[in-house]
Parts: C-alpha cells; structure tokens; sequence
C-alpha cells in the first residue's frame, strides 16, 4: 500500500448520473447504481478536492441506436471517434443528465469535466475528450498544476467510463485507488475483466472507503 495524504489526493466521481440508475430504465440502467453517493462522500472526506465528471450528450448523434437490436453494434462509417451504439443517455437537459441522489450540487465541486458533448465522439474516459486519447480534457494537467500523487476513484460503470478514467490516470503517474463499494458494473463477468485491467495499469483496488483509514 502506498500512503495516502489527504494534502496531494483527490476524490473523484466518474459519471454518477442518474442515465446509468434504475432511474432512468429506458437509458443504460446498472442496477445499484444510485446506491453509490454515500460512498463516493465518505472518500471525499481522505482528500483535498473534490472532481466531478459528466457525460453531456445532444439528443441526435450517429452513435445513438434507433432500436434495441442496434444496442452495441459496430457505428460504422467514417467515425474515427465513434466505435460502438448506445441508446440515447445523459442529453443535456434530460433527467438522466442529473447527478445521483444524495450528491453535492454540480456548483461544490473543485472541477467538473463535461464530456461527449460532440456528437462525433464518444469517449469513456474522463481525461480525454476523444478515443484515441489526443484531446485532453484538462484533468492530468488540473491534477499536475496542483501536485496531487493520489486519485481516489468511484462512479459508473465500472467496467467503461470507471476502468477507462482509472488506466489513463495511471499511465499519467498518478497513484490511483479505486473504491469498489462506490462503483457499479453492467455485469459481474466485465467488472472482473475491468478490475484485472485497473490493477494491471497499476491501480489499487479497495473494498470501501473505510480501508482509507489503513493508507
């Protein structure tokens, strides 16, 4: 275990919108979902700030699947910055593009990170605005200019926007805990492939935010 002092670590919520909830059904629901704020504020009280990331998409885009049997097939066509489709999710203004219950307000955060507002992207990770990871977002280098060494991590899902954020914090240099009990997978078998590829990016796994108490 690395030590962890609360002086040079960060908290982060990775997308704890209500899209990815039983609350919004007919978006991408994972179940528990919205069980995770009081997880992901207890492992804000280990650190000095306080970050936030959002998926903010338009209502129309070439990656939205017009019917369920388009759900995770192929984009196609000319979209360097698009591989799969989704059902519509976290548009601006919808009630998926809120954050959790039990949340502060978007306004108390340190930073917040808006992402996939291009309708010809679709990136998972938080720290670049594109897929093939050339448009930073300005995270690694916010994170930098203030000499944070540790991110502690939660959000949804674990086995997408969660995973994705977590390897590329780790290949900036960062120390990165993630806080399973403040995290939820689509399913059990891609959250354990997620998991494997987060340690092997170098990333320490915790069971709660209780075992911050031991760092």
């Amino acid at each position: 275990m690395v030590k962890v002092e609360k002086f040079s670590t960060a908290s982060f919520d990775v997308d704890p919108q209500r899209s990815f909830t039983p609350l919004c059904p007919d978006e991408l629901p994972v179940a528990k979902g919205d069980q995770i704020a009081q997880e992901l504020n207890a492992q804000a009280h280990f650190a000095c700030y306080r970050l936030l990331s959002k998926e903010c998409h338009p209502a129309k885009a070439p990656w939205i699947a017009n019917s369920p049997d388009e759900i995770m097939t192929p984009v196609g066509g000319d979209y360097p910055d698009l591989d799969l489709k989704w059902p519509a999710h976290c548009v601006v203004g919808s009630e998926g593009n809120r954050l959790i219950p039990g949340l502060p307000d978007e306004t108390d955060y340190d930073l917040l990170i808006e992402k996939g507002t291009d309708p010809l992207k679709h990136p998972y990770g938080s720290c670049y605005y594109d897929l093939g990871e050339h448009e930073s977002t300005g995270l690694i280098e916010w994170l930098d200019k203030r000499q944070i060494k540790a991110v502690i991590v939660g959000g949804l899902a674990t086995d997408y926007c969660v995973k994705t954020t977590v390897v590329q914090l780790c290949q900036a240099g960062f120390h990165v805990i993630v806080n399973l009990a403040a995290c939820r997978g689509v399913s059990a078998e891609t959250t354990a492939t997620a998991c494997e590829k987060m340690r092997s990016a170098g990333a320490e796994l915790i069971t709660d935010s209780g075992k911050l108490e031991q760092l």
